[in-house]
């Protein structure tokens, strides 16, 4: 899953930021709405998380924008303002849910792994194939009822490829997808992390490299 977090109170941007990255999300994160735009125009978000004051465009103009266009991303407004009025506006604006400031991490969590699960096409919060089980929600993956001790990278990268259903998924997916908008484009991160994954995952091999295009999880072709 790839998450935006905007807001101006950078240390509790960067906090959520780091909470979420811990659960293999590949997190963006700016400061103001203007950032927030900026960065919308360019990647693909399943989920935005938005503080509804910012400086430069608000919150509010963000998710109606956000709303308008086609990118189906969902939208969770965070604010200061609990009463019913703002939480009707909020959702008024097209936001899919509304959390209010002071909030517990482990309700922001469930609240993006749920907008998450709404992506288009929805995804069921546990993935299976070939004996590859992924429990998102609970954050554990296991192979033929063994445990798996993943890095968030590897459980990412393992979310990317079982959602694509035995479809090849190439580099540059992985790329977008699994990491932020921080990553040199030319590191050999997947093609490194897919190795420590194939290990882990055991024998016989699971994830196989087709020539030119990617890489895809399932049996032989």
């Amino acid at each position: 899953m790839r998450v935006l977090v905007a807001d101006d109170e950078r240390l509790l941007a960067d906090t959520v930021a780091e909470g979420l990255r811990r659960l293999s999300m590949a997190v963006d994160v700016c400061y103001d709405g203007d950032g927030a735009l900026e960065r919308i125009g360019v990647n693909r978000y399943d989920v935005a998380v938005l503080d509804r004051d910012m400086p430069g465009h608000t919150g509010d103009e963000v998710c109606r924008s956000i709303a308008g266009s086609a990118a189906g991303t969902r939208v969770l407004l965070l604010t200061a303002a609990a009463g019913i009025r703002d939480r009707v506006e909020g959702l008024d604006l097209g936001a899919d849910d509304y959390l209010t400031k002071p909030f517990a991490f482990a309700e922001l969590v469930a609240r993006v792994q749920a907008l998450g699960r709404r992506s288009t096409p929805a995804l069921p919060p546990v993935l299976a194939q070939d004996g590859v089980v992924l429990d998102v929600a609970r954050h554990v993956a296991t192979r033929d009822g063994r445990s798996l001790a993943l890095s968030p990278k590897e459980f990412a990268v393992l979310h990317v490829l079982l959602r694509a259903s035995g479809q090849v998924v190439s580099a540059e997916e992985l790329l977008e997808q699994a990491w932020d908008e921080f990553v040199d484009p030319f590191t050999n991160a997947v093609r490194v992390t897919v190795m420590t994954l194939r290990k882990k995952l055991g024998d016989p091999p699971v994830i196989h490299t087709v020539p030119k295009a990617g890489y895809r999880l399932g049996g032989p072709a």
